[in-house]
């Protein structure tokens, strides 16, 4: 079992002709992903070649629309490498194709053009799932990668993952590799994001095959302390958290903009005072993470 992304998901790439996205899909098909075609208008009708899983060249066709590529391949998730200035038009078209899953790769993209992306989802009744954006994507070891998550650093497992941070994603990844991982997403950073924190601590939750929960934020907004009410009222299954931005010098803004601390709140003291409340075991550390993690699962 899984969340969100599985073996049988089928995989477009929005802008599967540009650098990022031919490196990544050719990492994702790799993974073992479904990758079945990629879209961009300018180049439709022509084909891109990879290789699979197994190292056998592969022809992916290029589709002129998100539409077309569904029509024509089935695809559930798409994967968007677009440049900010056109992310907005790009995840609309998906999510007026009724993809299952977009998830957006994008860093910089307008807050915005963010809310508006996430406000067109909403009023098309939710059929579209966005992860991100500004976020890593989706892996589920063993099976398939849906972004830029090292598909190498870890196995299937019975531990699922949500974090704000991409490397610490994979950080956490690696300091649990023995134990592996049912599914890990990076729902990115950005004050705007599609998925939350408590979307897949509630996915999570519901997935019999996940017996653990490690969930990371860092400094800035409240989304800790909601999904920390959420936890205290709604999660059964044991988890451990970590909080980045513990040495952020008071005062000051951090990183991207989602990292904006208001007062006392939004700090990492008041997130992990939360959590704990909550009945999260915090770590001041990944490591100190792991380790607690560990002795919940008595491992």
């Amino acid at each position: 079992m899984a969340i969100f992304l599985t073996k049988d998901s089928k995989i477009i790439v929005q802008g599967i002709t540009g650098g990022e996205g031919t490196k990544h899909t050719a990492r994702m098909l790799a993974a073992g992903s479904d990758v079945v075609g990629g879209v961009n208008a300018r180049k439709a009708g022509t084909t891109v070649t990879h290789k699979d899983a197994k190292g056998a060249d592969i022809e992916l066709p290029v589709f002129g629309s998100v539409a077309e590529a569904m029509e024509k391949t089935g695809a559930d998730v798409s994967v968007a490498f677009v440049p900010p200035a056109f992310s907005k038009e790009a995840a609309f078209e998906a999510i007026d194709a009724g993809i299952g899953m977009l998830v957006i790769i994008t860093e910089g993209i307008p807050v915005q053009d963010s809310a508006a992306l996430w406000a067109h989802a909403v009023e098309l009744g939710g059929k579209t799932r966005i992860i991100g954006p500004n976020c890593p994507g989706v892996i589920t070891p063993g099976e398939a990668l849906a972004g830029i998550i090292p598909a190498n650093i870890t196995k299937a497992g019975k531990v699922g993952l949500v974090s704000k941070s991409g490397t610490l994603t994979y950080q956490m990844m690696f300091e649990l590799r023995d134990l592996g991982f049912s599914t890990a997403i990076g729902i990115g950073g950005d004050p705007v994001i599609g998925t939350t924190h408590i979307d897949a601590l509630e996915a999570f939750e519901a997935d019999p095959d996940t017996e653990a929960i490690v969930m990371i934020g860092e400094i800035g907004g409240d989304a800790e302390e909601r999904a920390a009410d959420f936890i205290k009222a709604n999660v059964t299954k044991p988890v451990a958290g970590y909080v980045a931005g513990f040495t952020a010098p008071e005062g000051k803004t951090m990183g991207h903009a989602g990292a904006i601390v208001s007062g006392s709140s939004g700090t990492a003291e008041a997130k992990k005072e939360a959590l704990e409340a909550a009945g999260v075991k915090v770590g001041k550390t990944p490591t100190e993470t792991a380790q607690l993690l560990r002795e919940l699962l008595g491992a």
